[in-house]
Formats: structure tokens, C-alpha cells, sequence
């Protein structure tokens, strides 16, 4: 930038009162660039957010003028698959609980996926299940808000469900919440379950096959990782015994599976197969 352009743009804002500054329309085609972005047809404004995630849609586009802020708002065919992956920066400056919630309202029922980091407790569970009849597939990842009675409650509500994802999700996983998931969304077909550390056996009165045993009853499953889980041979077979559609397994960082002849014998059929001590990510 030349040193009397930036001399003209002080003094423009110096005044206060760039309407009656010649400076602010006497560039070549300011005006008619001005015209063209308020003036473009609902598709090429669509096809210009679409480029956009849906966090960056919420924080943006929709003060640009009246055309774009109406395509940002009344348009569900936008909302149909909402990504807020990627914005972990932003969890102590936005209510990223309330932008889903707008989010999803945007979708006026036609939402087909949801993918949240940070964005979703409860409440937002709750709400999703109400807006979202059709849902297919659910990620949540990092959702610390979330428990195993709000999502037991929601989760019913997907009956369509075909993926869902749960990862760094603390409280979410006992009181029998996977036998739940497999009652309620029979055709699940993909489920990621992805623990905050590594799990030995130890002594304590506790049934570390209990989630397994509950993703035993997904029937449908095509794909399946489980990372840092309890799991052990016992559970592992249990899921093997009866998800027969079975393609896809990932246990890395499973420490308490064995690896025995039975289990390899039974994993035979798995064409993409993960084992505990590959780390390699």
C-alpha cells in the first residue's frame, strides 16, 4: 500500500463522516463491488458458505447485508449437516452450548448429522433430539457436559442413527447406556468410543467388559474402534459373537486384550484389523 493511499484512509476516518468524504466511492468500482456481493443470486451465496463451517457461519457471514444474512438464517438445507468440529480456542469466549442449539434451529428439522467439539451438554441433547427426527449420524467430542442420563434420554430419539462417535466424553459409557444405544438405534453401523488413557487390570470390584457388552448389542455395526478401553478378552468376544457384519475393529491402546489364538481365530473374517500395541496413529 502507497504511503498517500494510507494518508487518504486516516483522514477519511479522522472525520467521523465518510458519507460526505469523496475519498470513499472515488476508488475504481468500489460502488459496483459493493452492489455485486448484496446483489448475488441465494446460490452463489450458498455456494460461498458451504466453504464455511457452521461456527464460522454463526460468528459471520450473516452481517454482511440483508441477502447473505437471510441465506445464513432461513436456508435448512445449510444446517442439514453441522460441523463445529476445530474451535477448542473458543470454549471460554462463546456459548458454543447455545450455538449449537441455534444451529440445529436453523436446520427447522431437517438435520441429518451433528458433529460437536465442546458444543454439547444435556440440555443440547436434549433439544437435538427433539429438532432432529432424521438424525444419521453424532459426534461429540470433548463434551464434558454430557451424561450418561441426558444422552440415555436422548439417544432414544435417533431411531435412524448410523454413526456415532464418542470421544474424550468422560461421563458417558456406564449405568448401561450401549445397551441402550443398541435397543434404541438398530441400524448403527459405525460407533467410536475414544478413552482419556490406558487401562490395566487391577483388583477392584468392577466389570470392565461392561461397555463392551452393551456395544455387543449393536447388531448392525460395520466399524468399530474402541481406544483406551477397559475391555477384555471376554469382552472382545462378546462383540465378535454377535456383531457378524463386523469389517472394521480398532483396538489400539486396549491393554487388557490379549491377543490369544481364540481371539485371532475370531478376528479372522476382520479386514481392517488395529491391535493394542500399535501406536502409530
Amino acid at each position: 500500500m502507497s504511503s498517500s493511499s494510507s494518508s487518504r484512509r486516516r483522514r477519511v476516518g479522522r472525520g467521523g463522516r465518510l458519507g460526505r468524504n469523496p475519498l470513499a466511492v472515488t476508488e475504481p468500482g468500489a460502488a459496483e463491488e459493493t452492489r455485486a456481493w448484496a446483489e448475488l443470486p441465494l446460490d452463489a451465496i450458498l455456494s460461498v458458505l458451504d466453504y464455511l463451517d457452521h461456527v464460522d457461519i454463526l460468528m459471520g457471514p450473516g452481517q454482511v447485508c440483508r441477502s447473505w444474512r437471510s441465506a445464513a438464517r432461513d436456508e435448512p438445507d445449510l444446517w442439514r449437516r453441522i460441523d463445529m468440529l476445530g474451535h477448542a480456542e473458543l470454549l471460554n469466549e462463546l456459548n458454543l452450548h447455545g450455538m449449537a442449539q441455534e444451529a440445529v434451529r436453523r436446520s427447522a428439522g431437517r438435520c441429518e448429522a451433528f458433529w460437536g467439539e465442546y458444543a454439547g451438554d444435556d440440555d443440547f441433547l436434549l433439544y437435538l433430539g427433539d429438532q432432529a427426527p432424521s438424525l444419521k449420524s453424532l459426534r461429540l467430542i470433548s463434551c464434558d457436559d454430557v451424561s450418561d442420563e441426558g444422552f440415555t434420554e436422548a439417544i432414544q430419539k435417533f431411531p435412524l442413527l448410523e454413526e456415532l462417535e464418542l470421544s474424550l466424553c468422560p461421563y458417558v459409557g456406564e449405568s448401561g447406556v450401549f445397551g441402550v444405544v443398541g435397543k434404541a438405534c438398530p441400524q448403527l453401523k459405525r460407533f467410536r468410543l475414544h478413552r482419556d488413557g490406558f487401562y490395566y487390570l487391577d483388583t477392584r470390584d468392577y466389570d470392565m467388559d461392561q461397555e463392551a457388552l452393551g456395544i455387543a448389542t449393536m447388531h448392525e455395526l460395520r466399524s468399530l474402534q474402541l481406544s483406551g478401553n477397559r475391555v477384555t478378552n471376554k469382552g472382545l468376544e462378546a462383540i465378535l459373537d454377535n456383531c457378524h457384519h463386523l469389517e472394521s475393529l480398532d483396538i489400539r491402546r486396549c491393554f487388557n486384550v490379549n491377543m490369544d489364538d481364540t481371539l485371532r481365530a475370531k478376528c479372522v473374517r476382520i479386514s481392517s484389523l488395529r491391535l493394542p500395541y500399535e501406536l502409530n496413529w
